[in-house]
């Protein structure tokens, strides 16, 4: 069988049986990929003809614009044409399970704290990728919100109230407490090489994602315009403003705006969604990058809201599309 392969135009010849990414990368074709065992959605690619067998890899608008599929379960069944991500853009950080000790277990706001692990190995991770962690009452995927140098990983984490494991931490973990790790997982990660302007929205404990984003960005002298909406219900439930402030303060091209959707009379933030903020302040996003992060439903309407407005949905960056991940 015969496998064209684009952008990059390379006719590739399958086997039976083989796997798709076997067949990229038998033959040296760039992809990116991590846990080989279909949990992180990395190695996406979208099916143009052919028939591919394996499980979907979008869900949403996503699975709507193409068949997406993942090349480490996927397998080839006819002649077909396939696409993969930007070249340039690839990572291949293998997915390690580590152990950790926790040295710091902190409140940023009534029910979010900072998780901060040392890891028993290195982890490398790109920014904006995430991983398992196993507590004693189960197992949780969180984003890292620093950077792989940092020497530390660090998680923000919501108290969910009756929720099974979240509900239990603040009496469960203390400094010196050794949880699993399994990592790093996820799609939705800087891309590097784009120079054109960037727009992160993020609500709730997605703000962790996007700071790693946002600093992988500019502390590596990316000079591309960033921009952020960060949407809460209340004053009450923001935090990480002072990380916020902090790149604001350093960075020229790095500007960010609070929105607040139930709080109507608030004279500092933005009253309203975060896709309101969208509709009013960013009409033209056809050359940008957009990073989503938080619950799917945010997610959801706020892709919606960016192509509207031009943007791309390829280029639309969100891990909560992948229904095995998180």
């Amino acid at each position: 069988m015969e496998v064209r392969i684009t952008p990059i135009n390379k006719t590739l010849t399958a086997s039976t049986g083989t796997t798709l990414l076997d067949l990229l990368r038998d033959n040296e074709v760039p992809i990116s990929y991590s846990c080989l065992s279909g949990r992180c959605g990395t190695c996406r690619c979208k099916v143009i003809e052919g028939e591919v067998s394996g499980p979907a890899a979008a869900e949403g608008r996503l699975a709507n614009n193409g068949q997406y599929v993942l090349a480490c379960q996927s397998r080839v069944e006819s002649d077909c044409v396939i696409e993969v991500p930007e070249p340039d853009e690839v990572v291949t950080f293998p997915t390690k399970t580590l152990k950790a000790t926790v040295t710091a277990f902190e409140q940023l706001s009534n029910d979010v704290r900072r998780l901060r692990l040392k890891t028993n190995k290195p982890l490398e991770y790109a920014p904006g990728q995430y991983a398992n962690l196993t507590f004693p009452d189960g197992t949780r995927a969180y984003s890292m919100a620093g950077l792989a140098e940092d020497g530390e990983l660090e998680f923000h984490i919501r108290l969910v109230p009756n929720g099974r494991v979240t509900s239990q931490l603040d009496n469960r973990i203390k400094v010196g407490s050794s949880l699993k790790l399994n990592g790093p997982l996820g799609a939705s990660y800087l891309r590097r090489k784009h120079e054109g302007p960037m727009l992160c929205i993020a609500s709730g404990t997605g703000l962790a994602p996007i700071l790693s984003i946002l600093r992988g960005a500019l502390e590596s002298g990316m000079s591309n315009a960033i921009h952020l909406l960060f949407g809460a219900r209340t004053e009450a439930d923001l935090y990480g403003l002072n990380y916020l402030n902090t790149l604001a303060s350093d960075f020229a091209n790095f500007s960010y705006r609070i929105c607040l959707s139930h709080s109507p009379d608030h004279q500092e933030y933005y009253n309203g969604l975060v896709t309101d903020a969208v509709a009013q302040h960013f009409p033209e996003l056809s050359d940008w990058r957009i990073y989503l992060a938080g619950a799917p439903a945010m997610v959801e309407a706020a892709s919606l809201a960016c192509t509207k407005r031009g943007a791309d949905i390829e280029r639309i960056y969100a891990d909560a599309f992948y229904p095995s991940g998180v």
